[in-house]
């Protein structure tokens, strides 16, 4: 007979520690020769990331020890760190990489016994010189490439093109010995793809205060050996038409993912045509996503013609596209989510993939025999998977009856069962972005949560990715309100369905989630309590006033509106001018390192509640950016977490380490 014990009380095998050390996934998958490579979180050695690489005999092997960190900050989210080729003659490997520390493109040959050596230069301007989304050029002697450069001290002085870095080093000291192949005319670039020929490159370009899923164009050029790019055109895109990714098909057509229809659709223009066809016009599904990091992959062209391709409504799945029947077959296999992280070799795709019985790891699909397998940072049970929570797809009903989507994980433990007469109190996840998803994935946080009897609701509020352009688009200039309204809606629902303890919800978030959490405990009465992390609190300071980054500086030109028409709709909206709205205890969790939402906006917050008798604790961690990497920070705030449900709900429970509060 299983044992009774209340919700929240239950004894789990998932701690903190454990949750801690499956952190993130793997990223950038590419191949050099018939080598898969990737990089890999590694939270126990200081949230580095490592570049590892599958050898031909199926070994995993950390290309380089710590505490090498091969990480971009292009834009501050980053992007593809690392381009590889292998070597005829016996050469071995080469590698280009980023360096998280410094900034500096390396060159690296791990077969041999000499240190990476670096290709660029320091710069004491500002935040210096930035690299991203490399492609070693055919005749081995230059590396193109996104260059991000200081000009100033502020955030905004910062201009990108895409350049050219010569491979012998004489770029390490003199940055006159770097070619820029385009001009400052865009605010942002991608990394440019060569056509098969090597005749021309296609990349992306947009401009304030446009984001990336706003509007994009397509440009291309002609390549001038020694020169910039000639002919420069846009071929694709406009100001309310979005196209995250961009390649060339082996015939030399070029292939674009475009939201025109209102879906992101692959589209294909082939040689000396002047539009374009879409290849799955109908489809009301995605085959694109949010470009938050330059370089992501959500189709990757193969050598026959055919075409890998992330798509789906909702979740995803890695399908194999025939451009002249539009057939699209999907791989076989559990999984239900696929990073836009495709690399292919010969007739094998790579991916990442994750389900929600396993965490994300590196896929390889044979397309000649439609196989799929795990060949990389495959998931290893840390515990028995009974101790995994259950997901349910629901689509509940927001105000003006529009849908929302979400993911509820209810409580679940096979050595517990509750009293009969008991609701389980449940968190409602905010994501990030907030032009962003959460996955129907395993998460080790979430099981540790509903392991303990706590149920998890992740909301795809209005404004999510994965569902259209128009899902996407509810959130706009209502952000604080709409987001607010959908987790509102759900927390209501699952309270009145019978499924969750009405006295006993909370919210938590990170980033743009953290706003929401803020917004919904000065906006609402619906939650008892709020775990807050990184969070936008004040509106007028952050974005054009200068205190966040110049990726998204102009962002809530959109999801507010201009300020100069609607400067009263910034303070109306800020946690930072509702302080005296919010009764709720809270825990906050803040890195003092982090330029995206920086520390001054949680202080300015904290200094407001101060002394209004509402509970509240308040983690800043030294060394951590925006979103935690280190073992030991995701342990102390996933731990303060459950501390101020414990005290809050009234939870008998005295393994968890003491939220001290103030008042």
């Amino acid at each position: 007979m299983v044992p009774t014990g209340p919700y929240g009380t239950w004894p789990s095998p998932i701690d903190a520690r454990l949750a801690a050390a499956h952190d993130g996934l793997p990223e950038f998958v590419g191949t050099v020769g018939d080598e898969v490579w990737w990089t890999a979180p590694r939270p126990a050695e200081g949230g580095r990331r490592a570049l590892v690489r599958r050898t031909s005999d199926g070994r995993e092997v950390s290309v380089l020890p710590a505490p090498w960190n091969v990480r971009s900050r292009v834009v501050e989210y980053g992007g593809q760190p690392w381009a590889g080729t292998a070597r005829d003659g016996g050469a071995g490997p080469l590698v280009v990489f980023c360096h998280f520390p410094d900034q500096r493109l390396y060159a690296y040959e791990p077969d041999g016994g000499a240190p990476p050596r670096p290709l660029t230069p320091l710069s004491a301007v500002g935040g210096g010189l930035r690299w991203a989304d490399p492609v070693l050029h055919p005749d081995g002697t230059e590396v193109w490439c996104v260059l991000e450069e200081y000009t100033g001290e502020g955030p905004s002085d910062v201009r990108r093109v895409i350049a050219a870095v010569p491979l012998d080093g004489s770029a390490a000291e003199d940055r006159s010995a770097i070619r820029e192949l385009t001009d400052d005319r865009h605010r942002f670039v991608t990394g440019p793809r060569l056509s098969p020929d090597g005749r021309r490159a296609a990349w992306l370009a947009w401009d304030h205060p446009l984001m990336p899923w706003d509007g994009t164009l397509v440009m291309t050029g002609e390549v001038v050996p020694g020169g910039p790019f000639a002919s420069v055109t846009p071929v694709a895109g406009a100001v309310d038409e979005s196209v995250c990714q961009v390649d060339w098909a082996a015939d030399g057509s070029l292939l674009y993912a475009s939201d025109r229809s209102g879906w992101w659709e692959l589209h294909r223009q082939a040689p000396g045509a002047t539009a374009a066809t879409a290849l799955c016009a109908g489809r009301e599904e995605e085959f694109g996503g949010p470009l938050w990091k330059v370089g992501l992959r959500w189709f990757q062209p193969l050598d026959s013609g055919l075409v890998a391709v992330v798509h789906g409504k909702g979740t995803t799945a890695l399908g194999i596209l025939d451009p002249e029947t539009g057939e699209l077959v999907d791989a076989a296999g559990p999984w239900t989510e696929w990073a836009p992280a495709l690399a292919a070799h010969g007739s094998r795709v790579f991916g990442v993939a994750a389900s929600p019985r396993s965490g994300f790891e590196v896929v390889e699909l044979d397309t000649g025999t439609g196989r799929a397998r795990v060949i990389g940072a495959a998931h290893e049970d840390p515990v028995d998977p009974a101790y995994y929570p259950e997901p349910q797809l629901r689509t509940f009903t927001g105000p003006d009856d529009r849908e929302i989507h979400a993911h509820v994980y209810p409580p679940h433990n096979p050595d517990r069962t509750a009293p009969g007469d008991e609701l389980p109190p449940y968190v409602v996840w905010a994501h990030g972005g907030p032009t962003g998803r959460a996955p129907l994935v395993l998460d080790l946080e979430i099981a540790y949560f509903t392991s303990r009897g706590i149920g998890v609701a992740e909301v795809n509020y209005g404004g999510s990715t994965g569902y259209g352009r128009a899902y996407r688009e509810r959130l706009r200039e209502q952000w604080g309100v709409v987001d607010v309204e959908d987790c509102a809606a759900v927390a209501r629902a699952l309270a009145d369905e019978g499924t969750a303890d009405p006295a006993r919800l909370a919210i938590r978030g990170g980033s743009a989630g953290g706003w929401t959490a803020a917004a919904s405990l000065a906006a609402t009465d619906v939650y008892a309590c709020a775990a807050i992390r990184y969070p936008v609190l004040d509106l007028v300071a952050w974005g054009t006033a200068g205190e966040t980054h110049d990726f998204e500086s102009h962002y809530l030109e959109s999801l507010v509106g201009p300020l100069a028409e609607v400067p009263a709709r910034y303070e109306e909206r800020s946690p930072l001018s509702r302080v005296d709205q919010i009764s709720a205890p809270f825990v906050l969790l803040q890195g003092l390192d982090d330029l995206v939402c920086p520390p001054a906006q949680s202080e300015r917050f904290l200094a407001r509640m101060a002394g209004r008798g509402v509970p509240h604790a308040y983690l800043a961690f030294e060394g951590e950016e925006h979103g935690f990497r280190r073992a030991e920070t995701l342990v102390r705030a996933l731990e303060a977490e459950l501390a101020l449900y414990v005290r809050t709900f009234g939870i008998a429970r005295d393994d968890v380490p003491p939220l001290e509060m103030t008042r």
